[in-house]
């Protein structure tokens, strides 16, 4: 399984809508054939991994790292693929979440003679394809928060300044974390102070979407992110009253800018409304979401309840006056603070990695 999951785990952010699979095929001990999901959601890791291992797939063991579908899409279902292939025994990591096939493969590999054990590194298995399992159970992405941090909590000096507050490693790190995830979204002020590229700077990456949260159209346009070449869009999401505005103002047509789509969203005296827009986007097909400030986004998402995950990089800084991580919340009591669980930290480089997971229904600050 642990095979399965390396082979599953290079795929992130390249097979949405679908999760990222692997699939291992052994017998007697030694393995015959593997595969994983392709880009673009297509073909199946079993049905990459059954290809490759042609008639020496009968009698064999598969494991692999979420339940084969059950049903008929574009391609036929990987339970039947594995069936008719003769595989003896197939391992699981999980259940796949998706209605039509939450169980149904597993009811098909059993009434057809063979052997299943589920549960096999089942937390790693549901943690890879996170953004799945959260897009289609609650129907939005999977959002993490990543902010890079002094130790005394500041994104920036009194100046403004915020470059580089972590290291060349957490930098890499969230260069990864980028290919991975569907999209990046900042707000205005980030892309004001710091002119982002939010690209992905490693080899053999990709570029997520980028999504600016601009419900006054403060970003300016000339801005990199409307400028640069890259193979994803950028998405200024604003009010419905600033639509047009907004065509006209970052919209160009032709030449070589990235492309720009303006996305109207719902919103409340100006500011947009969070957590409708986390359903636009789960409509969309996005799983993953990496917000990557500043403190006013941070706050608001955090307020919301739309994260699920923060991820600090502390360096060893003490800014002093500066730009707080997190603003808005107005906590008036400890009691109304954003609740964490499973904290764990890592040494990043020269930095401290901080990671928890956001306990829901705890969110809203009082």
């Amino acid at each position: 399984m642990l095979a399965a999951l390396d082979l599953a785990r290079p795929m992130l952010g390249l097979t949405t809508p679908n999760p990222a699979v692997g699939c291992v095929i052994v017998r007697d001990g030694e393995i015959v054939a593997s595969g994983a999901t392709a880009a673009g959601g297509r073909p199946h890791a079993e049905t990459v991994a059954l290809a490759a291992a042609g008639a020496g797939a009968r009698g064999t063991t598969a494991y692999v790292a979420l339940e084969p579908c059950a049903h008929q899409g574009q391609t036929p279902p990987c339970a039947r693929a594995l069936v008719d292939a003769g595989v003896a025994r197939v391992v699981l990591g999980c259940r796949d979440p998706y209605p039509p096939v939450r169980g149904r493969g597993i009811a098909m590999l059993r009434a057809a003679g063979i052997a299943v054990t589920e549960g096999v590194l089942e937390d790693q298995c549901r943690r890879l394809n996170e953004g799945f399992f959260a897009r289609v159970t609650r129907g939005r992405p999977f959002v993490t928060l990543k902010l890079a941090t002094s130790l005394d909590g500041r994104i920036a000096a009194a100046g403004g300044d915020s470059r580089w507050i972590s290291s060349p490693e957490s930098r890499a790190l969230v260069h990864r974390w980028r290919r991975e995830a569907d999209a990046v979204m900042v707000g205005a002020a980030t892309v004001i102070a710091d002119n982002p590229r939010l690209t992905c700077r490693i080899a053999g990456g990709r570029d997520p979407l980028r999504v600016i949260i601009d419900g006054r159209l403060r970003t300016p346009a000339t801005a990199t992110l409307f400028r640069q070449r890259s193979q994803a869009p950028t998405l200024l999401v604003t009010t419905t009253a600033n639509r047009a505005r907004a065509e006209r103002r970052y919209v160009k047509r032709g030449g070589s800018h990235a492309a720009v789509e303006i996305i109207p969203a719902k919103s409340t005296g100006g500011k947009i409304d969070l957590t409708a827009l986390m359903r636009d986007f789960g409509g969309r097909g996005w799983s993953k979401i990496l917000l990557e400030g500043g403190a006013h986004l941070a706050g608001a998402a955090l307020a919301a309840g739309i994260v699920d995950r923060v991820a600090f990089f502390v360096a060893p800084l003490v800014l002093g006056c500066g730009l707080p991580a997190v603003e808005g919340l107005l906590s008036r009591k400890v009691r109304g603070a954003v609740h964490l669980a499973n904290l764990r930290a890592n040494a990043i480089g020269a930095d401290l990695l901080v990671e928890a997971e956001v306990v829901r229904g705890r969110t809203t600050a009082r």
